[in-house]
């Protein structure tokens, strides 16, 4: 302890705060010793968060926050104390000695992060290797035909996944253990029921393609679980999704094959103690200090777009990895520029996630401008054919947020008529809702009746209904981008109409769907049985589907105006196929989600509860304990559950 200690110290005394912090928030001087920018812990446009330089500490006086270097790391990368210890020792350079931690949850949620990350390493230097094989040779003409170069692929660490089930586990098995292995979200499985007897979930994780013999000479005992495990991600080309500090976390893997089996386009990784999508953004660790130095981010849908985008030489270049946009990217985006450029498809899909991701930008205060480019091109497309050069000069036409809409708005309803004006309006009205300045949505009054043609006094009139509507709407019917991706996964499934034998039990297959999987079945034993929409936004839209009778045509059922609107922007977007693999990561998000809430209430009743009966004190830090251990393995709050039918 006295070591660990004396270590801590050593480490604060050689720390530059200033420094540490500048890693994360774009800081300026503001006075003799404080520096000061915008926190990363709450939303604000005029900075109010401290640092200072002497006395090495930092405060916001917007949401009281303070501390030293350690809480701020340790805060900011959601890490335990001790790890942030190691994090700011290993940015100093300082040789770090043999870790100490406060409990034995602690270290063990550390060290499974610790040998995740090392997983991923041995794995994107096994894909590395694939790709230079012979049977590498169609990943490299594929790369070859996007445009790549040697350097761009050694720079994104790009590989190779063959076409076997057991190479990747081969090379790794004898590093880790097999439960590492299946927390890695690296390989597939199935699993066999040892406890039917006492009613104990049933649970079976499948492979896409069928099993291959099990090796000769090999044994398996007959309560053992897990009969076979094989590689999720075949025959494909991978993209490695690495964190802030430039870590290895998750795959994306573009398939390389054309039949029917060939499963998604584009696989990734799901959900582990390491990689949570939503707070993740593609090429961030490399693109950071560019982004900071130009202060604006060009942001992109893929990774291929990307790295085309980057290889041009624009390196403050980041993706959302071909998901929606979530507020805690914006918020980690916001730490480095409020200023960003937005290059989505121009397709209409393409238009919608713009537009999508636009609001959202909007309400975190980003000063937002938007590159369309021609029909037919994305940035990676457009850069192969055009060039870099014209691709800058596209950047540099790139249109105002608003500019872009009020287009857009004429593009689709004729403002000649009075008719057209209104519907105009009517579309514009919501965007500028989400404008958090009243200042700003005068402005923005003036220039849309002035490109509208339309009295400004009028405009006004509804601009200022819309203002005074604006708290309120946030709270009345779940608006569509309040929704989570598990949300809408977990209402498609319950829309879904085929059907289940009655004497199936619960499945769970983690790679593709089989035939007999009944996505309805599934998501109603899961929710009734465990209700993880309970508080969001989807509660009263999912309670109605799971009341609904099984025949029943869902847009008939007596919804309300939110809910049914919302029901039908949702099932107009099936643009992901509703496979097993697909909804089991629904259900651990939204897991994870309800787990995170209950900690949160846990930890502010500890904060009242410091002075109280001890019992009390106690059975608050064995729930706290409880739940940070279900966050590392959800299914332990699922103990409770009914048995399976």
């Amino acid at each position: 302890m006295t070591e660990a200690g004396d270590f801590k110290e050593t480490v604060k005394q050689q720390a530059d705060i200033v420094r540490i912090v500048g890693d994360y928030v774009k800081l300026k001087k503001a006075g003799a010793q404080n520096y000061s920018g915008l926190c990363p812990f709450h939303n604000e446009k005029t900075p109010s968060f401290s640092v200072h330089a002497t006395r090495q500490f930092y405060h916001c006086f917007g949401c009281g926050v303070s501390g030293d270097v350690f809480s701020f790391v340790q805060k900011i990368e959601n890490i335990t104390f001790p790890e942030a210890v190691r994090a700011v020792a290993q940015k100093l350079g300082i040789p770090l000695p043999k870790i100490a931690f406060s409990s034995p949850l602690e270290a063990r949620d550390a060290q499974l992060r610790t040998v995740l990350l090392e997983v991923h390493e041995r794995a994107v230097a096994f894909f590395q290797e694939c790709l230079r094989r012979p049977e590498g040779a169609r990943a490299r003409e594929y790369l070859a035909g996007r445009g790549l170069t040697e350097e761009m692929i050694r720079a994104f660490r790009i590989g190779y996944a063959p076409d076997s089930g057991f190479l990747l586990k081969d090379r790794l098995k004898d590093q880790f253990d097999e439960e590492t292995l299946r927390e890695s979200g690296l390989f597939s499985w199935k699993q066999e029921d040892r406890s039917q007897a006492s009613g104990v979930r049933h649970q079976e994780d499948q492979a896409d393609s069928p099993a291959p013999a099990k090796p000769e000479g090999s044994s398996q005992k007959p309560e053992a679980a897990v009969s076979a495990m094989y590689s999720k991600f075949r025959n494909r080309v991978m993209f490695p999704i690495t964190s802030e500090a430039g870590r290895v976390i998750a795959f994306t893997g573009r398939t390389l094959a054309t039949d029917e089996k060939a499963g998604p386009k584009y696989l990734n990784s799901p959900e582990t103690a390491i990689y949570s999508k939503s707070r993740v953004l593609f090429n961030l660790d490399q693109a950071k200090e560019a982004i900071r130095k130009l202060d604006y981010a060009i942001l992109v849908e893929g990774q291929m777009d990307c790295i085309s985008v980057y290889a041009a030489g624009f390196h403050n270049v980041i993706a959302s990895s071909g998901t929606a946009f979530t507020e805690l990217q914006a918020k980690l985006l916001g730490r480095f520029s409020k200023n960003v450029v937005v290059n989505f498809d121009p397709d209409t899909a393409g238009a919608r996630a713009t537009e999508r991701t636009l609001g959202l930008l909007v309400e975190e205060e980003f000063q937002i401008k938007v590159l369309t480019l021609e029909p037919g091109f994305d940035p990676d497309l457009f850069i192969r054919r055009k060039g870099k050069d014209a691709y800058a000069q596209a950047l540099r036409n790139s249109q105002p947020y608003f500019t872009y809409l009020i287009e857009r708005a004429r593009a689709q309803f004729p403002v000649r008529s009075a008719e057209g004006k209104v519907k105009a309006v009517n579309y514009l009205l919501p965007h500028i809702q989400k404008v958090p300045s009243r200042i700003v949505r005068d402005e923005l009054s003036r220039e849309i009746a002035q490109k509208l043609a339309i009295d400004s006094a009028v405009l006004r009139q509804e601009l200022k209904h819309a203002a005074a509507s604006r708290s309120s709407a946030a709270v009345k019917a779940p608006a569509e981008a309040q929704v989570t991706d598990a949300e809408r996964i977990l209402v498609r499934a319950l829309t879904s109409s085929s059907e289940m034998q009655a004497s199936e039990e619960h499945l769970s297959a983690r790679d593709g769907a089989e035939e007999e999987f009944d996505p309805a079945r599934q998501a109603q034993f899961v929710l009734r049985n465990d209700p993880l929409h309970h508080g969001l936004a989807t509660e009263s839209l999912i309670e109605a589907l799971l009341a609904a009778p099984e025949s029943a045509d869902v847009m008939s059922l007596e919804l309300s105006e939110g809910d049914r609107n919302l029901l039908a922007s949702i099932l107009l977007k099936e643009e992901e196929e509703l496979t097993a693999d697909r909804l089991e990561g629904a259900v651990k998000a939204l897991r994870r989600i309800q787990i995170r809430r209950k900690l949160d209430r846990v930890q502010q009743e500890l904060q009242a509860a410091r002075s109280k009966e001890p019992g009390r004190l106690q059975a608050l830090l064995e729930e706290k304990v409880r739940l940070k251990r279900a966050l590392m393995d959800p299914g332990l709050l699922e103990e409770g559950s009914p048995p399976a039918a």
